[in-house]
């Protein structure tokens, strides 16, 4: 095949290569045991399947999402990240991570399946918490991050939390001031 599976993809449903949207794309493969990439969370905007191994998922602006990347050889496993990313406008900056395009705001980046699994075990336990992990604050992801880092463990997100979080979001895109924050966020996306 000669073209990129994104390519392909938005050829067989009529668009071009994601020059005509505003999406970030991401493009997954499963191959049993051997490449395993996954959306742990997030609200995808549009699903292009490319095979039975391959598909693109696409996310607006604005949206934070989770990938986890994994893969293996005979002799074990060689790949384990996890990403925790925000979607970008167009034309403002990003980082450049495999297989999302064009890229985003890396929120978290966790490399070694010991400290992927811990950023999973945490995961889970912000939506035991009743909230969804595309809704926290992005500056919690980036505690995770730097916590981990360190050898520490994160601080728990609590509802106490989120809700300071809405009511700083709310502030920022007070109508009645000089709008601080993207379209994005004050329409009920997260930043």
């Amino acid at each position: 095949m000669t073209c990129s599976a994104i390519t392909c993809a938005a050829a067989r449903t009529g668009q071009t290569a994601h020059a005509a949207d505003e999406l970030t794309h991401v493009e997954l493969t499963w191959v049993e045991k051997k490449i395993e990439n996954w959306i742990r969370f997030g609200r995808e905007a549009r699903e292009a399947i490319i095979d039975r191994r391959r598909r693109v998922l696409a996310f607006r602006p604005g949206s934070i999402f989770a990938l986890v990347r994994w893969a293996s050889n005979d002799f074990g496993t060689i790949v384990s990240h996890i990403d925790i990313v925000r979607a970008v406008e167009p034309g403002e900056s990003y980082q450049t991570l495999p297989i999302v395009r064009p890229g985003g705001e890396v929120l978290l980046k966790i490399e070694g399946w010991p400290k992927v699994q811990r950023v999973l075990r945490h995961i889970d336990a912000v939506e035991d918490t009743g909230v969804a992990p595309e809704d926290v604050a992005p500056d919690h992801w980036r505690h995770v991050a730097n916590r981990l880092a360190v050898g520490h463990e994160p601080r728990t997100y609590t509802m106490e939390r989120h809700q300071a979080w809405l009511k700083r979001r709310a502030v920022m895109c007070d109508p009645l001031s000089e709008p601080q924050a993207p379209r994005e966020l004050c329409e009920g996306g997260t930043r």
